[in-house]
Formats: structure tokens, sequence, C-alpha cells
């Protein structure tokens, strides 16, 4: 995935919303679309740090059970919790974790994705992008699952113009 997080995070916002909520509209969409570009964040370190010397999907911002264990973590939070401020703030965090782990599902329609790390050392992908083009991004935006990007988009668009 390349293009899909953002719409992603929107759309996640969008269809969970409901009025009630500890949180704006507004709030829950700036929450949740950084919330579905936060793993991606450990960009920085490969670039910057790490020298690309290892796939960024190895980083435990990429593991699927950080996400799922701030999932519980705030989920908890928020039903344990008296005090309603700090209640707000873990439903924000379920939100942006929810839809952090929604970014790593995406992932691993054509990107590796290391479910079940630290324990297990083994990838999964739903799909294998060969590497027929150059420059290397080229060989997903050319690949038939970049079309499911491409569909988040338009439903994106769709639920945008349709104001609900």
């Amino acid at each position: 995935m390349f293009i899909a997080y953002a719409p992603s995070g929107y759309i996640l916002a969008k269809k969970l919303f409901r009025t009630g909520w500890p949180v704006s509209l507004r709030g829950a969409l700036v929450i949740s679309v950084i919330g579905a570009l936060a793993p991606d964040f450990d960009l920085l370190y490969f670039y910057l740090v790490d020298q690309r010397q290892t796939h960024h999907h190895r980083y435990f911002s990429h593991w699927p059970v950080l996400w799922f264990g701030l999932i519980l973590l705030f989920y908890a939070i928020r039903r344990l919790c008296g005090n309603e401020k700090l209640r707000a703030w873990a439903f924000g965090g379920v939100l942006f974790s929810a839809a952090g782990f929604l970014h790593l599902i995406l992932d691993s329609m054509a990107g590796d994705i290391w479910w079940f790390a630290p324990f297990v050392d083994k990838p999964y992908a739903l799909f294998t992008v060969p590497a027929r083009f150059s420059p290397w991004w080229l060989n997903f935006f050319l690949h038939p699952s970049f079309l499911a990007e491409i569909a988040i988009w338009i439903w994106a668009i769709r639920i945008y113009r349709r104001k609900d």
C-alpha cells in the first residue's frame, strides 16, 4: 500500500462515528487519519538512521501485537477509569490504535507483515509483487493490488461527497 492509508483512516472514522462520542467528528477524523499513517512514521528512522538496512515492516511499529495491545490498553482505561477527561483521551487512543491496526491489514495485501512478531520471524502477504520495473515503487503501482488502493480512495471520496 502507498496511497490508501489516509483515506482508510477517514473511512474508519466516518463509518464508526456516532453522536455522543467524547470527541467531535473533526477530532475523530484527525485522530483516525494520523493513526492510519502512524506505522509508517518509522520511515524517518529507516532512511535517516538505519540507512535502509532493515525492511521497515520488521520494526516494532509494524508489529500487530503492538497495535492490538494498544487497542486493549486504551479500551481498558476507557472502561475502568472514572475520570471523564482521561476516558475521552482513552477513546481517542482506541480510535488511533484501530486505525494503525487497519494500516497493517492494508499492508498485508502486497507487503510483508510479520503478523506474529516478535514471537515468530515469518512474514505474511496476500500477494507477492514481482520486481520487474525500475524504480522499485513502479512494481507496486503497476500491480493489480493497486486497484484496491484506488477503490479505497473512491470510497472515501463518495463518503465525503454524500456528507454522511
